[in-house]
């Protein structure tokens, strides 16, 4: 490891960053899919954020959080997940439990808050999510659930997710449980011919791009988890053909229990990127045995791709030469961007996710160039550390890193869920590529460094 790296990383982090020499990285792999290392200040959320990040976009469930109200503050609404329907999604309600709850229990508060919810609203679904504090006064949030949901005849889920049992991953895990107990009961033989999408969240109508380019090769699809679904669309889930797998990180857990509960098969999609968009169209046409979707997929493709090659061609050479750094929550998400860095000419020099597996990681080593950096779970220190060591000109990621970014100097692309344009799809890329070229090649970064800032 280079010497600015080890005065910036502590110890234990050191298998958690590689770096691409001779065509490989050191050691045995990256050391991924753990717990955050104490002390690291790290980028990951809790358990319960990884639990609303996948639940949320059902748009007609009600979301109860039995906790603070302070957690209630993470709802959807400040993201970019839209709606065709309902949008009691965008709302949260919580039992606000005090320091009172915390010495008698919360239980009586939480039955409350439903009889309240029931008398005021003609709910379908609820999800009741358990918090930290929930998990150390051991309220029985389950039991709770059962006895509410056989009095009113709809599903009440326990989502156990409280931010101290694990990471963002867990929570990841809780929420596809939740999924599978609210549709388990409609298990079926019968097969529809059409797909399940999992792990698209509708983020700027991404859902509606992906579906649009479906029905125009005749590919159905049954049910979305989670972006713009429904309850009456989630329970149609069971009769679908295959399972395409977009967000791999939260998703592909639920995608192996309906393959094994259901017989569904599944497979790993992105469409980021013309590369991908295009390659996810046919193999989910190959994947159903659809010759038909295949061949009008490759003519679609192909008129797609004619459209948006002249502007391509007038931005690459603005792009060029420039390095990149990402850092994403999944594996498919990176893997997608650095190949369409690499189709604009760009070199990526960073390369992290906050959930990424070893397979996604073979597969990143084996896409960027030597001596790149590659990190999981990174902390904010590693990212300016290597940023600056690789000199990078724009970092892809989240709200979190948007602030890191400026304040080096370094121009920023939002990917994460607060984003409120498309970057899905052909019209993903035209939208992609003229902001990283808005962002690179502002005037600001020259003033700066004429500054001395």
């Amino acid at each position: 490891m280079a010497e600015l790296q080890r005065k910036n990383v502590l110890g234990e982090r050191e298998k958690s960053i590689l770096t691409k020499q001779a065509g490989v990285c050191s050691g045995t792999g990256m050391k991924c899919d753990t717990d955050s290392v104490s002390g690291s200040v790290s980028q990951r959320a809790c358990v319960y954020c990884g639990a609303r990040v996948v639940l949320n976009p059902i748009t007609d469930a009600y979301h109860i959080i039995h906790g603070p109200i302070g957690c209630s503050s993470y709802t959807w609404d400040i993201r970019g997940s839209l709606t065709s329907g309902e949008d009691i999604y965008r709302n949260s309600f919580c039992t606000d439990l005090r320091e009172t709850d915390v010495i008698f229990g919360g239980a009586l508060k939480l039955e409350s808050a439903i009889e309240e919810l029931m008398s005021k609203n003609h709910p379908k679904l609820i999800f009741v999510y358990s918090t930290c504090i929930v998990g150390v006064i051991g309220d029985d949030v389950d039991a709770i659930c059962r006895h509410m949901s056989e009095k009113y005849s709809i599903p009440m889920v326990p989502v156990k997710s409280p931010g101290f049992s694990g990471n963002k991953s867990t929570g990841y895990r809780m929420a596809c449980d939740a999924i599978m107990q609210v549709i388990s009961p409609y298990k079926t033989d019968k097969r529809t011919g059409g797909i399940n999408i999992l792990g698209d969240y509708n983020l700027a109508g991404e859902m509606w791009i992906i579906k649009n380019y479906l029905a125009k090769i005749g590919i159905p699809v049954v049910a979305s988890f989670t972006g713009d679904a429904s309850y009456d669309e989630m329970i149609k889930a069971p009769s679908a053909s295959l399972n395409v797998v977009q967000c791999a990180g939260s998703s592909t857990y639920l995608a192996n229990r309906m393959e094994e509960e259901f017989g569904i098969p599944y497979i790993k999609v992105s469409f980021f990127g013309i590369e991908d968009t295009a390659s996810s169209l046919l193999r989910i046409a190959e994947a159903l045995g659809n010759e038909e979707a295949r061949e009008k997929g490759i003519r679609f493709c192909d008129k797609e791709t004619g459209k948006i090659q002249d502007f391509l061609n007038m931005y690459r050479s603005n792009l060029e030469g420039k390095k990149a750094a990402i850092y994403v929550g999944g594996g498919f998400k990176a893997i997608s961007l650095i190949r369409q860095f690499a189709f604009l000419g760009m070199k990526t020099v960073v390369v992290g996710t906050q959930t990424g597996k070893k397979d996604d990681y073979e597969i990143i080593e084996s896409l960027v160039d030597e001596d790149t950096i590659i990190l999981d779970d990174a902390n904010p220190a590693e990212l300016e550390a290597f940023m600056k060591e690789k000199e990078a000109d724009i970092l892809v990621g989240g709200v979190k890193e948007r602030p890191l970014a400026y304040k080096l100097g370094i121009a920023f692309c939002d990917h994460n869920h607060e984003r409120k344009h498309a970057l899905a799809g052909f019209e993903g890329v035209i939208n992609f590529t003229r902001e990283i070229n808005e962002s690179m090649n502002s005037p600001v970064w020259s003033y700066i460094k004429e500054c001395g800032l």
